[in-house]
């Protein structure tokens, strides 16, 4: 039976984004005037809490943002939309990260340039709560360590997007590795030309880790091993102008559902639709689909 009131905790990456809506990337040495500008927070562990709020679940967020402007903007939208900022610190003598996305509407590309100083703080509040779902994106690597170790009857989850150190010290520690085609493809130096390639890369990461891995694919879906079948879960068609924070919305739907009783293929179905409408509209926070919207959608079979 699903604990209706279960709490939820987010530990990592906290950003503010800047998006640049545009028909065509623009070329270099020459001016190019947009009609807005969308301002959000950002950050994989930061949009899948704030996805988490907006279907009302009791969620946490801990993380560093720096007590500047943009630092006060992103506490402000998380508690606007209610995540418990008990544990996300300002620290002084910090910029908070920002990044400049230009979106290119017409192919849904985007570019990034992450503006990020030198004097990066990390996480100095212990949180010695007990929470009963926990994700975790491998910026905080202590926080998040400390946190996993006391909870180990929650169910556990790493955004591994990237292949870094940190990320990999957690994977071990976390129930659901839910990674990327980028982060498997260079954590086990296998080309990926085929489905078996697929096959080989998802068992060497299930050897090494011991858990349950997710590989997603972008607008192909997700692949995983279902009931001893390995498949290719696939999205659903959609014209995207956007696909910021696409990811971290899959992983925010991939926590909800899988802590809501659903068996993994609907997990990763359902995951899959959440970060393939979220690709329709620009700005990360504002192009999160509600949980109707998605169950709705899942009813379709317009796949890929």
């Amino acid at each position: 039976m699903v604990n209706d009131n279960m709490k939820y905790l987010g530990i990592g990456h906290a950003s503010f984004d800047i998006t640049y809506q545009v028909e065509a990337f623009p070329e270099e040495n020459t001016k190019k005037r947009v009609k807005k500008h969308i301002d959000c927070g950002g950050g994989p562990a930061s949009n899948a809490s704030y996805l988490l709020a907006l279907w009302n679940q009791s969620v946490f967020f801990q993380g560093v943002v720096g007590n500047d402007y943009y630092g006060k903007k992103i506490k402000e939208e998380f508690m606007e939309i209610g995540v418990d900022t008990s544990y996300l610190e300002q620290a002084e003598n910090m910029d908070t990260m920002l990044s400049f996305i230009i979106a290119n509407t017409t192919n849904g590309s985007r570019t990034i340039l992450t503006s990020q100083s030198d004097n990066v703080k990390r996480c100095t509040l212990h949180n010695t709560n007990k929470y009963d779902v926990i994700l975790v994106d491998g910026e905080e690597l202590e926080t998040s360590k400390e946190v996993l170790l006391n909870n180990k009857e929650a169910i556990k989850i790493i955004d591994a997007g990237s292949f870094k150190p940190n990320v990999v010290e957690l994977c071990p520690l976390v129930d659901y590795l839910v990674c990327s085609k980028n982060f498997a493809l260079d954590y086990t130096n296998i080309k990926y030309e085929s489905f078996s390639d697929l096959i080989k890369i998802h068992q060497q990461l299930s050897t090494d880790f011991k858990n349950i891995v997710v590989i997603t694919l972008e607008d192909k879906g997700c692949f995983t091993l279902i009931d001893g079948e390995y498949k290719i879960i696939p999205s659903i068609k959609v014209k995207a102008i956007d696909t910021t924070g696409a990811g971290d919305i899959f992983h925010g739907a991939f926590t909800y559902f899988i802590s809501h009783g659903y068996s993994l293929e609907e997990t990763c179905r359902l995951s899959n639709i959440a970060g393939a409408l979220s690709t329709e509209k620009v700005g990360g926070r504002y192009s999160m689909p509600n949980l109707d919207t998605v169950l709705e959608r899942g009813n379709n079979l317009d796949i890929i």
